[in-house]
């Protein structure tokens, strides 16, 4: 029972953090666009904020497969 719970708790834990990703994501695109610089200027912290916001999120979703190998 304790594995069961276990591999809910990741399912769970990978939703809620790929659902807090896309909204931290929509909120820099959208704050980095309001911006009056031109867009040459913009698209460097437009493509960092992606790679860098995704990136953690993919080392995250690796930690928890990780976690959930481990409880099978």
């Amino acid at each position: 029972m304790k594995k069961e719970t276990a591999l809910s708790l990741i399912i769970w834990a990978k939703r809620l953090l790929g659902a807090i990703a896309f909204l931290l994501w929509g909120y820099v695109i959208v704050m980095i666009s309001q911006s009056p610089a031109p867009f040459i200027e913009q698209a460097p912290y437009c493509m960092g904020s992606t790679m860098l916001i995704f990136g953690v999120l993919t080392a995250v979703y690796k930690g928890l497969d990780h976690w959930s190998l481990q409880n099978k």
